[in-house]
């Protein structure tokens, strides 16, 4: 019966969902570019206030050099759904939103609302060459652009290699070694891996999708039918389980919860975002590593950690990496030219103090210029990385390392977003039905067969709520 009732909220919000944004799409229809006035609102959801502050330091070099009048907005990435149909329905639009994700972007362009003329145009003058082509890829419905791809994260599985090694463990690239090696390490007071399963949040659907690309789970077939039935998800599920809740701590972790524990030493492995590269070298004072080890050398935890990047399950052809590419992108109402000249140069003279934030989490996916290929990927290793504390990024990590990061923006897969379905990933990040099936499989209330099952009837009613 709980099942039944969960399983119903989704669908019921899903469909009431994807009613609204219908009904923005007649809304939006009928309005057109802005008018030429030289001022442009700009909405970004890099909205902590120390990233604002870099925003608008960028801001007024644009504004001085163009006289162009721009009026920036922190919004948070969980609000912007929201915000973006009441903004549709009143006529108040924003020109430009940054940092978008991609089935954000999807979401926004199924239903009308971006201008994606100015986004091609912007790519062909930098130079389509000088971006990295999965980026475009993944940013694209065929040969329209959506928005301008700028940066990305990875999803990566951080491991204790002193700890591996100490039971000559291979390092945990496939299903098969990282089970082994959550069990060999899974002792009185220690777990395994820290991953989450926090019913309500969808770094915990990132966290699933990370390990369930690697063994060629998708979320649609071919045909477009939802696939999160098919054996190679039932496996991603059985593996999930069996490391978060046979292996990891008990209760709901989050993504707090989750870093915590490896930062205390008390798990060997951790499934968390490339973000996590400056808290784990101990330059950021409210997430120091706090291990044993780590109050006499706060780069312990960095000095004996490893990284996957790209995992393989059993029934994969080859290994998958999962991370986020982010966007600008355009609306519909968006005054043409300003806007055009605002991402050219958030993407050209801007770029290096905009990807410069927080290079951990803001891999360059323009790679340089015409005249210096390597020019921001060069400048992205020599940034520097911390909150309270700030080292360059090459200075901290081996080159090694910079290059897996550099690759895994090339070797990225998401679900649903090359065979079309964006909109049906973006509307999945709103209901998260993943998390909420993880939620009740790791606590014992269903088998992964019937958490399999189970979100595949929920996205199906999604998808269908969606046509």
């Amino acid at each position: 019966m709980r099942t039944k009732s969960r399983r119903s909220n989704a669908i019921a919000v899903g469909i009431t969902a994807a009613l609204t944004l219908g009904l923005l799409t007649g809304c939006a229809g009928s309005t057109g570019p802005g008018k030429p006035d030289r001022e442009i609102t700009v909405w970004s959801q890099e909205n902590l206030p120390d990233r604002v502050a870099v925003t608008q330091k960028i801001i007024k070099g644009f504004e001085e050099k163009t006289g162009i009048k721009v009026h920036l907005v922190g919004v948070d990435e969980g609000q912007m759904p929201q915000l973006i149909m009441s903004a549709a329905a009143s006529g108040t639009l924003p020109d430009v939103i940054g940092a978008a994700p991609m089935g954000q972007v999807w979401q926004m362009y199924s239903n009308g609302l971006l201008n994606t003329d100015i986004p091609k145009r912007i790519v062909d003058e930098l130079g389509r060459k000088s971006f990295n082509a999965n980026a475009l890829q993944l940013t694209s419905d065929g040969a329209t652009s959506l928005g301008v791809p700028s940066d990305a994260w990875l999803q990566l599985l951080v491991y204790r290699k002193d700890q591996l090694a100490q039971k000559n463990l291979a390092a945990p690239d496939t299903y098969d070694q990282a089970l082994a090696a959550a069990k060999a390490l899974t002792t009185k007071g220690a777990y395994g891996i820290s991953a989450a399963t926090d019913p309500s949040d969808a770094f915990t659907s990132q966290s699933f999708e990370s390990l369930a690309l690697a063994n060629d789970c998708q979320l649609v077939d071919d045909r477009h039918a939802v696939a999160l039935a098919s054996p190679q998800c039932e496996t991603a599920f059985t593996t999930y389980d069996a490391l978060a809740r046979d292996y990891g701590a008990p209760g709901t972790q989050t993504v707090d919860s989750t870093r915590a524990t490896y930062f205390a030493g008390r798990s060997s492995m951790i499934i968390w975002s490339s973000f996590l590269l400056d808290e784990l070298a101990g330059l950021r004072k409210d997430a120091l590593p706090s291990c044993p080890q780590c109050k006499d050398d706060p780069r312990y935890l960095a000095g004996n950690s490893g990284i996957v990047t790209a995992m393989k399950g059993p029934d994969a052809a080859e290994a998958a990496q999962f991370g986020e590419i982010t966007s600008w992108v355009t609306t519909k109402t968006a005054e043409t030219a300003a806007s055009q000249e605002f991402i050219e140069y958030m993407m050209g003279t801007g770029y290096e103090s905009w990807f410069g934030m927080a290079p951990e989490g803001k891999i360059p996916v323009r790679n340089g210029t015409a005249a210096q290929p390597r020019r921001y990927l060069d400048a992205w290793r020599h940034s520097p990385i911390g909150v309270d504390t700030k080292k360059p990024f090459d200075q901290v990590y081996p080159a090694t390392l910079l290059n897996q990061l550099a690759a895994g923006v090339s070797n990225m897969r998401r679900w649903g977003i090359t065979q079309g379905e964006g909109a049906l990933v973006g509307a999945t990040n709103g209901e998260l039905p993943v998390p909420k099936a993880i939620g009740a499989m790791t606590s014992g209330q269903i088998s992964p067969s019937e958490a399999a099952h189970e979100t595949d009837d929920d996205v199906s009613a999604l998808q269908k709520s969606l046509q």
